[in-house]
């Protein structure tokens, strides 16, 4: 597989992973991180980026949701934006230190938008968490290669 190919696969899957489609990218990453022939930063890198761009789209979905609201197509569910809100009105900013994980991570990073808050913090607050996620990862898998 060429680099290309590696860094752009892996970077497709993290944002997928991060939008409100059902995807996962921790397995691209561990496979490709066991393989060794791709350096681990360069690969957090790409992974992480991806993964913030992805929540990007989420948050300006959720900027402009109002329109899609109920759409039979669109893949989040008034229960799961319902509890994604109480949730960020609860614990505020401060909740998308948990945009990383599964189930509650999209809609957080969509309750956001949703909620108006500002996008410098956002992405600050996000990069942290998806960065934070994939450092973890990275270092589990390394340690047991």
């Amino acid at each position: 597989m060429s680099a290309l190919a590696a860094y752009g696969g892996l970077f497709l899957a993290a944002f997928v992973a991060a939008t409100i489609l059902p995807a996962q990218s921790e397995a691209a990453l561990a496979g490709l991180l066991a393989t060794g022939s791709h350096a681990p930063a360069l690969l957090i890198l790409v992974a992480g980026t991806g993964n913030v761009l992805g929540s990007v789209v989420n948050w300006l979905l959720g900027r402009g949701i109002e329109r899609f609201r109920g759409a039979r197509w669109f893949p989040v569910s008034e229960r799961q934006l319902d509890r994604a809100g109480r949730w960020y009105r609860k614990y505020g900013w401060w909740s998308l230190l948990l945009s990383w994980a599964p189930v509650i991570g999209d809609p957080l990073t969509v309750a956001a938008g949703v909620m108006r808050e500002p996008f410098a913090r956002f992405l600050l607050v996000v990069s942290i968490a998806k960065f934070g996620r994939y450092i973890a990862l990275a270092a589990l898998v390394l340690s047991w290669t």
